[in-house]
């Protein structure tokens, strides 16, 4: 039995396996993908603190070799359901765990378009963060999928940077705040495409762009890009464990900054939780939180 169990291997719970096993607690993370989450499809990261600038790979790496060097155990299976109890189960696809205290630190994944050649380029032309790699596009085209918040703000950052925005929205309309949608269509490098969608990306080895489809006509263009945006929603993987904790409308596990649940001995960090900022320094401050949380309880039932 071990005293906490981690459920996804991403910065949230990497970091939740250092404080654990730093605070003299047995700890195992599971992860059901790569250990080092989606920052390890970033080709360059410049906004961690301590790292001027890091692959999102390298920076995997550092935190699985210190995880490791502090005695933390690794588990590379699936996740399937909490059975809660004063023992908590945690039953995999390949075995079942037994824990003191669970940290839910499962993140959510970029909601794809689902096109061919997509995943391939995916840190390579594709990209889902402004913040972390607009950098790259200074200068040059690129074009940002989406119409609501998230697509608006990232295409307003983009412009700073970029030569050309192109916002492709599949509604009539954009559905973002009136506030942005003003300073979108203010930008005059910001190129908003209404009723289209993407139909198909160009590029075999290297990505050159793609074709998108007007809903109304069926008719195509191609649009010649050095980069594309994807900002269509995240989805959050908690589906397998709303028995244990609450979830909001959207999916993502309903707690505060606390990273604590109601039920006692299980907790919740990073993007899998309810937040404003989805970013590496804030996954690494709830993977600490929630592992300070957990030994706490443990050391309250002794």
């Amino acid at each position: 039995m071990y005293d906490v169990v981690i459920i996804g291997g991403g910065p949230a719970g990497l970091t939740a396996g250092i404080y654990a096993r730093r605070a003299n607690k047995t700890a195992l993370v599971i992860e059901k993908a790569s250990f080092g989450g989606q920052i390890t499809y970033s080709p360059k990261v410049e906004n961690i603190p301590g790292f001027a600038e890091v692959t999102g790979n390298e920076f995997a790496e550092k935190l699985v070799d210190q995880a490791i060097s502090q005695g933390v155990d690794f588990e590379s299976c699936e996740a399937k359901e909490i059975i809660d109890g004063d023992i908590k189960k945690v039953v995999t696809d390949g075995e079942t765990f037994e824990a003191k205290t669970v940290v839910i630190a499962t993140g959510a994944k970029h909601r794809r378009l689902g096109l061919p050649k997509e995943e391939d380029f995916i840190g390579d032309g594709i990209s889902f963060c402004a913040v972390c790699d607009g950098a790259f596009f200074t200068g040059r085209t690129v074009a940002v999928i989406g119409g609501g918040n998230s697509a608006l703000v990232e295409a307003l950052q983009l412009s700073q940077l970029a030569k050309t925005v192109y916002v492709v929205q599949n509604l009539p309309h954009l559905t973002g705040d009136a506030t942005l949608i003003k300073q979108a269509e203010a930008k005059d490098n910001i190129n908003i495409i209404l009723g289209h969608t993407v139909a198909e990306i160009l590029g075999d080895k290297t990505f050159e762009g793609i074709v998108i489809k007007n809903e109304e006509t069926s008719k195509t263009q191609n649009l010649a890009l050095d980069g594309m945006f994807v900002a269509i929603g995240l989805v959050p993987q908690n589906e397998n464990f709303e028995n244990v904790i609450s979830l909001d409308k959207y999916g993502y596990a309903d707690y505060s900054e606390v990273c604590a649940s109601e039920k006692n001995g299980i907790f919740v960090a990073g993007d899998c939780r309810k937040k404003a900022v989805r970013q590496v320094a804030t996954a690494v401050s709830d993977g600490a939180i929630a592992a300070i949380s957990a030994c706490n309880y443990i050391d309250s039932l002794d």
